[in-house]
């Protein structure tokens, strides 16, 4: 079984973290499954950005087994599958270590939604999780840093806020394939800029209208978008 191309869409996709500089040396990976084969690919462990090849991407499979490659998967390889078998509308994830994104998951503090450039894209605020447990951090880690992200989705559409940040880590994103899920991720820092210099500005600057939030998601996802092109 070939998975030429799967490896190509995901080393392409990391290598756009570092185009878009949401990633420093081997900080971050992306990783995209492909359900009928039950298998995800995901960027090797410790590996640099520059010196990287598409044959080094690797392969596993849902119980995080490696199927094909030479290398270790990254790290947090438990914590995409977790994602994938949790969310089965998402078929890419992205775990970058940004700037703005992650001084808001040090702060602990969910990033609230300040304007519109935030509504287009998110309904709601951005979520940061709660700390691990100690038992947690002790445990299967990177496993329980997946359950500490769905914890934070139990009632709440993944769909409609497709980016998450983990309290004192950093931020997860996900999306329909590897490259949305880096789209997503490059959003979110800019999101997370834009309501770092609000809040510096004005500590007290007001979440935005509800109605507003509304409009502004509702007109760009759902079935009665009309923003962009058919």
């Amino acid at each position: 079984m070939s998975y030429t191309e799967l490896k190509r869409e995901v080393y392409e996709a990391n290598m756009e973290l570092q185009r878009r500089n949401l990633v420093i040396y081997t900080f971050g990976n992306v990783s995209q499954v492909d359900r009928d084969k039950g298998v995800v690919a995901i960027k090797p462990s410790g590996v640099s950005y520059d010196q990287m090849k598409p044959e080094d991407i690797v392969i596993v499979d849902m119980e995080n087994n490696i199927v094909e490659g030479t290398m270790r998967p990254s790290s947090d390889t438990k914590t995409h599958t977790h994602l994938y078998r949790a969310f089965d509308s998402i078929g890419g994830v992205t775990h970058t270590h940004s700037t703005y994104a992650t001084a808001w998951a040090q702060a602990r503090q969910s990033i609230p939604c300040l304007g519109t450039t935030h509504a287009d894209y998110v309904h709601g605020e951005i979520t940061c999780t709660r700390d691990l447990t100690d038992e947690q951090v002790n445990g299967d880690y990177e496993e329980e840093t997946g359950v500490q992200i769905t914890d934070a989705y139990v009632d709440r559409d993944p769909a409609a806020a497709p980016m998450v940040i983990v309290a004192g880590h950093a931020p997860f994103t996900w999306g329909k394939d590897a490259a949305q899920s880096v789209y997503h991720a490059a959003l979110l820092e800019e999101i997370a800029k834009m309501a770092y210099l609000t809040r510096t500005l004005d500590p007290n600057a007001a979440v935005l209208k509800q109605a507003v939030l509304d409009k502004h998601y509702l007109r760009k996802h759902g079935k009665n978008a009309y923003y962009g092109q058919e």
